[in-house]
């Protein structure tokens, strides 16, 4: 069975598992607003520039309307939106009151219990987590998250769709983080530690880990890709301790790469010398 991919969504995530999608078939999304939906061709562009071949954009299809995805016949429909569990049971509930009752729902969460969105979804036996990794174009990992009453079927149906995106399905337990953000999220933030007792530059620290390590991206800079506020969020899930480092950039409206500056700088236009935030990371200057 060829599943026919919907996707309820309209941020990064959304886009790059669309984009990704769109390479074997239709796809069809479902975003909040007219607004929203200019948002998410934006980023569709920036997340079809990664793919290696040219794919017609025409190829995914912005809805506003939620019953679209059960009449253009959607089979399997992934939830993507932020990570709030509210926000996103009352998504899945809307999502199983429109789509047909064999159709599969699925989940991009990150830090969330899959087992609870399943609840609120309606449809336990026909919901799964399905935990992409950014950019998802180009990673090649998917956590698939079977919660208790999880059907065979339905886990069948998300590791075949895996492997049509070209990537690979991996079974893990529905625990806090899951195995890759369990693991690598201590590791994250003992790097913010590091900087603040020693007052390296997050440059340095990242090059360290890079060609030291073998890393393709340093622990800063993949904190900045990650989002900060996301960070804490999953952060908070997992149990870890989260650098008051961390909250300070975020109260300064430093949330990564989303917003032009984090531990790294990505908008020219915004000066490192003035900034608190550039103070901040940097205390060796501060006393010498």
């Amino acid at each position: 069975m060829r599943e026919s991919l919907g996707i309820a969504g309209s941020g990064t995530i959304a886009c790059g598992l669309a984009a990704s999608a769109a390479q074997y078939g239709d796809v069809v999304m479902w975003v909040r607003s007219e607004d929203s939906a200019r948002r998410a061709e934006a980023s569709l562009e920036k997340a079809f520039n990664r793919l290696e071949e040219e794919i017609d954009p025409s190829r995914v299809r912005l809805v506003t309307d939620p019953s679209e995805l059960a009449s253009s016949g959607r089979t399997f429909v992934v939830e993507a939106i932020a990570e709030d569990a509210d926000a996103k049971a009352a998504i899945l509930g809307t999502l199983d009151g429109v789509l047909a009752k064999d159709a599969v729902l699925a989940t991009t969460t990150s830090s969330l219990s899959v087992s609870g969105l399943a609840e609120a979804s309606g449809r336990p036996g026909r919901f799964v987590g399905f935990h992409v990794f950014n950019p998802v174009p180009a990673m090649p990992l998917v956590e698939i998250v079977a919660g208790p009453q999880t059907s065979e079927d339905t886990r069948v149906r998300a590791h075949a769709l895996v492997h049509v995106l070209g990537k690979t399905p991996v079974d893990v337990p529905d625990l806090p983080g899951f195995v890759v953000n369990r693991l690598l999220f201590p590791y994250l933030f003992s790097a913010v530690r590091l900087l603040e007792e020693t007052g390296l530059d997050p440059n340095e620290v990242d090059q360290c880990m890079k060609l030291g390590a073998g890393h393709p991206l340093g622990p800063l800079a993949l904190l900045d890709l990650v989002g900060l506020d996301v960070a804490v969020a999953i952060g908070e899930s997992i149990g870890t301790d989260v650098p008051e480092r961390v909250r300070t950039l975020i109260a300064e409206g430093a949330l990564g790469r989303k917003s032009g500056q984090g531990f790294h700088w990505y908008d020219p236009a915004l000066s490192r010398s003035s900034t608190s935030v550039y103070r901040s990371l940097r205390p060796r200057s501060d006393t010498s």
